[in-house]
């Protein structure tokens, strides 16, 4: 069967070291959690899968990843056959079950199989930032950053908005850093693994110049020095991403637009 996959080009990894998937008592999530069912990602290069990825290779918990390297389409139709009507990477196999939505497939598990791991402690100040930056990825952040790259191909602006634009979007994560760590607060946790993707989205795609937010640049730097997140770099993007969006040639910079809401800059 494995032999048909490979000749089909189809990549089947396993993480934690190729070790089969675990069932039972073996399988039992760390600090008491529930026996993990068999996990299969279904991943398309340069995108949120790779979130999934990484978190299995932090917890070093044995995985399988389906995908067609460098192949899209036949990616996708992978996802089509466990989720025809939506397909959406990424897509999780998670015993009978389908999972779909980085962020709920994370806290699933971890709820589940990993308490305690990669998540603050529910009494300690870093848990509301943990959750904030855990829901502010994709609730604020990547929404905004794709809304703007669609405006700006349609009509390129020449001054920043007065309202909230993919700047003060990410300005908000740059304001964090400036007195915590991590996006989880004094510890690497979940909310910095949904956040990378939005924030690399945020400069690859010239949505914001990277010189304005060194706070986010070093997080970055200290993010891809992670064994795991390097682990799952050579797994989930063995030559890089692929059909990926072409940057931007414009960015509106400098202060916003003048506005009656806006604060007045500080002395």
């Amino acid at each position: 069967m494995r032999r048909d996959f490979i000749k089909a080009g189809l990549v089947m990894l396993a993480g934690a070291a190729a070790a089969p998937v675990a069932t039972g008592a073996q399988a039992k999530g760390a600090g008491g959690g529930t026996p993990w069912p068999p996990i299969t990602i279904y991943h398309l290069e340069g995108r949120r899968s790779e979130r999934l990825v990484w978190l299995m290779e932090e917890l070093n918990h044995p995985y399988k990843l389906v995908f067609h390297q460098g192949d899209l389409q036949a990616s996708m139709d992978e996802i089509r056959k466990i989720s025809p009507i939506v397909p959406m990477a990424p897509t999780v196999q998670y015993g009978d079950e389908v999972l779909v939505e980085s962020g709920a497939i994370i806290e699933i598990l971890l709820n589940r199989h990993a308490p305690g791991v990669l998540v603050p402690p529910l009494n300690s100040p870093d848990y509301e930032r943990h959750m904030i930056f855990m829901h502010y990825a994709e609730g604020s952040l990547a929404s905004r950053l794709f809304s703007d790259y669609r405006a700006y191909l349609i009509q390129p602006p020449t001054a920043r908005t007065s309202m909230v634009d993919a700047q003060a979007s990410v300005e908000f994560a740059e304001d964090h850093l400036r007195s915590q760590p991590w996006f989880g607060g004094a510890a690497f946790s979940s909310a910095d693994v949904m956040m990378k993707f939005p924030l690399d989205v945020s400069t690859d795609l010239n949505l914001i110049d990277a010189a304005q937010f060194p706070k986010v640049a070093d997080w970055k730097k200290r993010i891809e020095a992670r064994p795991a997140y390097q682990r799952m770099r050579a797994k989930a993007l063995p030559k890089g991403p692929v059909g990926m969006l072409r940057p931007l040639p414009h960015r509106a910079e400098g202060p916003r637009t003048a506005s009656k809401y806006a604060r007045p800059p500080e002395k």
